[in-house]
Formats: structure tokens, sequence, C-alpha cells
């Protein structure tokens, strides 16, 4: 009814608000009205009937129409789409029947069938030992003993995601509770066997990798539907109660540690140094032998061909050993032994080699030689040779 109505806001000559009983019958002449033109007649070929009579199958006709919108709208209620990343569980009277993937689907409508929409693609999350923030712990299931019998508090979480959703929806009443026990026994399994400085330092990811497989397999033999994404240490410490203490211990340790560290480094600076040492001095000592022995050799076989010489002309050899040795010996120091028999009245001084043998490291000087005695008592052919040989050699120094 508008608001141009006549008998909107009048009633009786009076303003005020509508009569609704008034209102209600208008309605009922009007939809009657509008039956009577669907089905072909009007008020003139009602015969004597009222306005809201009329002919069974005109009410049939409109019943018939109306039940027809009504399974129409029924069986376009069984559409439904399943979004990406999520999977659609469809149940007929309460029984598994199918799982769809994404797309625009059809089933029974209610209450034949129903459809729970299922995502596959979220990842889920349990705490263990701690609710939202590592600080508000739960201590019943954060505290573990390990294998050398000490308690440490460890706090983790584990992330999974769906991978059948039917044995996650239907194999088990609570799934998530489940998830939640399977970690906490997969990561007390684990840390009983193992140690605590392990898992406090260095096998903090062993301790993850090996809590993932063991809960893995618990769930797989459950049939809970998951697959772990994820196992996170978030905080693994002694208990506060011994926190000092653990700390005092593991101070202790570091300079154990430290200590060793530079006993070690020293070791392998010294030894092997002591090594080389060692191997220089065999080095040393076997070429001593070796020189040593090649020199006794040498002198041997010297002494075999001088021998050969000293048979044929002993006097002669006699001499020249002299000679040589004299000269070996002589050539060695700085004194300068003059002859005053031999006659000669320039006396040569060579000054610059003096000078040179009183240095540092000195050279041998050609030195004048004097026949000793014994050359004197040799007889007069060996003086006259040593005086020749004596005046040959102070001429080449000159």
């Amino acid at each position: 009814m508008g608001l141009n109505d006549p008998q909107w806001g009048r009633k009786k000559g009076n303003s005020g608000p509508p009569d609704l009983d008034e209102l209600w019958r208008n309605v009922n002449k009007k939809l009657n009205n509008l039956f009577k033109r669907k089905g072909g007649g009007g008020e003139g070929s009602g015969g004597g009937e009222g306005p809201v009579g009329g002919s069974p199958k005109r009410y049939s006709g409109g019943v018939g129409l109306l039940a027809g919108l009504l399974l129409l709208m029924w069986i376009s209620s069984g559409f439904y789409i399943v979004n990406e990343g999520q999977r659609g569980v469809v149940l007929r009277f309460g029984k598994y029947i199918e799982t769809t993937q994404a797309g625009l689907r059809w089933h029974l409508p209610y209450p034949i069938e129903v459809m729970e929409a299922v995502n596959v693609s979220q990842v889920r999350t349990v705490e263990i030992g701690y609710r939202n923030n590592v600080r508000s712990k739960v201590l019943k299931e954060s505290l573990m003993l390990t294998d050398d019998e000490n308690i440490i508090d460890i706090q983790f979480a584990v992330q999974y995601i769906l991978k059948n959703p039917e044995d996650f929806l239907f194999t088990n009443r609570e799934p998530e509770s489940a998830v939640m026990q399977a970690a906490e026994t997969a990561i007390r399994e684990v840390i009983g066997k193992s140690k605590m400085d392990f898992v406090l330092y260095e096998g903090r990811e062993q301790v993850a990798a090996q809590t993932t497989i063991l809960m893995q397999g618990i769930l797989d033999r459950y049939k809970i539907g998951v697959a772990i994404s994820k196992v996170t240490m978030q905080n693994a410490q002694p208990p506060e109660q011994v926190q000092a203490a653990f700390d005092d211990a593991v101070k202790a340790g570091q300079d154990r540690e430290r200590q060793k560290n530079e006993g070690q480094a020293y070791a392998n600076d010294v030894i092997p140094k002591a090594k080389g040492n060692a191997a220089r001095l065999l080095e040393e000592s076997e070429g001593y032998k070796q020189r040593v022995i090649v020199s006794s050799e040498g002198d041997a076989s010297r002494f075999k061909q001088i021998l050969v010489e000293y048979s044929k002309a002993p006097g002669v050899t006699r001499d020249r050993l002299y000679l040589d040795m004299m000269q070996q010996v002589l050539s060695s120091t700085s004194k300068i032994l003059i002859d005053q028999k031999s006659g000669n009245n320039l006396l040569y001084l060579p000054l610059d080699k003096l000078i040179q043998t009183s240095g540092p490291s000195p050279t041998p000087a050609p030195v004048p030689e004097t026949p000793p005695p014994a050359a004197q008592e040799a007889g007069h052919d060996s003086a006259a040779r040593t005086r020749e040989a004596f005046r040959g050699r102070e001429r080449e120094t000159r």
C-alpha cells in the first residue's frame, strides 16, 4: 500500500494510524483478484460466489506453480563452490561419500547430502611447553629428563598441514589433541636418548629433525591425516632453580676448553720445532759421518800413493812432505820468518797482505820459507834445492 492511498492514515474521518485488520483484508482481496486473473475469470464469470471464492482448478494451478518454484530452489541449493586450497567432503545422511576438488560442484540438497569444506593449505600450529608466549610456560609439558639424568626446560612448536581430510575428520575424535600428544611423546623420546649439553648447544637441529621423523611415524600409524612441515625449538635451558649453578658449570667448562686449546696451540708450536731440530741434527750427523768416512778414505788412498813414491825416492819425498806441512801451518799465521843467511840485500815485506791477514777473515799470505836444520843435514844437494825453491817463491811474491 502506497503513501498516496486514501485510506493511509485515515480512519472514519479521523487522522491517526491505519487499521491493520482493514489493511490485511485489502491485501487478501488483491491476492484473490490476482489468482482469478491468472485462472481466466473475473467477478462476472464467478456466478454467485463472493470475491474470495474460486474453482478448485484455479487453486491447483497456483499450488503447482508454487511447488515447482520450491522444487527448483531446493535443487539449486545443491550447488556449492570449493575455493582454491580447500577440499569439499560430501556426506550422505552422515556417511562419507566423496572428496571434491576446487571449483563449482553439486550434490543432493539438504537434508540428503551436506558438504563440509576443509582447508588443506592452511599451516596449523601446536605449541608444546608454552601457550602463545615462551614466558607463559606449561611446566607439565616442558620439563623433560635427559639421558645423563638431568632435567631441562624445552618449549617448541609444531607446524603441520592436512594431507588426508577424510582421516582428519572421521578417523579420530580430536585430531588436534592427537597431534599435540604425538609431538610431546616424540620429543620426550628423543630428549631421553640425548645428553644435556648436546640438546642445549650443538644438537638442536638434530633433535628437531629426529622429532619430526618420529612424530610423522606416530601420526601415520594412527591415521591422523596430517603432514608435519616443521618442528621449531623455541627455547631450551635448565630449570630456573638451578640456572645459576648451571651457568657456573658452563663457565668452568669454557675455561677448561680455553686452557686445553691454549695447551694444544703451544704443543703445535713446540713439537714441530723440536722435530725439525731433531731431523736437522740427524742430517748433520749423517753428513759428518759421510764426510769423515770419505776424508779417511781419501787420506788412506793418498798415503798409499805417497808410500809408493817414498819407496822410489825417500829423501825427496820426505822434503816435499816437510815443505807442504810447513806451508800449511805458516799460511794460517800472521808471523813472518826472515832468512838472514841467504845474503839477500833487498827485503820485501808485503804490508797489504799483512793488513788483510790481521782483519776478521784472515787469508794466508805468501811466506818465505827457510829450510830447517834437518834439511841441512840431508846433504849439500838438498840445501841447494831448498834455496832455489825459496828464491823462486820470493820472486813470485814480488
